[in-house]
């Protein structure tokens, strides 16, 4: 899979006019898969975010986290990468619906989506645990169609992984 270089695509996105265009369009194919070599540190600071719960309250405070996170570095876009990485119960955050599923008798604050697609215009990237959709028999296309979702082989390994190429690691509760 070609390395895909952040930097250089806002660059030219900027440079083009085209940066609102492509912040406001998000259809395409599927929910792409990524290889841990796939993934890059972009920026000086880069955090992973560990997500491997379904506790409603925990998660909200994890996105205020990261909300306050991108606050403190400004407007600069090339300053801050952060990724979320959710496995276990934290997958059913990103889930198009909750039927079928363990969690089908929970409901979720619909609010959370708009946070997730609020952060995701400053750069969030959301990494899912593929062990975890295929041993709790959820399947992939559950998961919401987004840009900025993207399947990983495990979701432990690659936040061990992004700690081994200069990410912090950061894990709200």
């Amino acid at each position: 899979m070609p390395q895909f270089d952040r930097r250089a695509f806002l660059g030219t996105m900027a440079l083009a006019g085209a940066a609102p265009i492509a912040a406001s369009t998000s259809a395409h194919a599927a929910v792409q898969s990524l290889q841990l070599a796939d993934i890059k540190k972009e920026a000086d600071t880069a955090c992973v975010y560990h997500v491997d719960y379904g506790d409603h309250a925990r998660f909200a405070q994890t996105l205020n986290n990261i909300n306050n996170h991108y606050a403190s570095y400004g407007a600069d876009p090339f300053a801050l990468q952060i990724v979320m990485v959710a496995h276990a119960g934290g997958i059913k955050f990103f889930l198009d619906n909750l039927n079928g599923t363990m969690w089908e008798k929970e409901t979720l604050d619909p609010t959370l989506n708009e946070k997730i697609a609020a952060l995701a215009k400053n750069g969030l990237k959301v990494y899912l645990c593929a062990y975890t959709f295929e041993r709790n028999h959820v399947p992939k296309e559950k998961a919401r169609d987004e840009a900025f979702i993207a399947f990983v082989p495990s979701g432990i390994a690659t936040a061990g992984a992004l700690q081994g190429k200069g990410f912090g690691y950061l894990k709200v509760g």
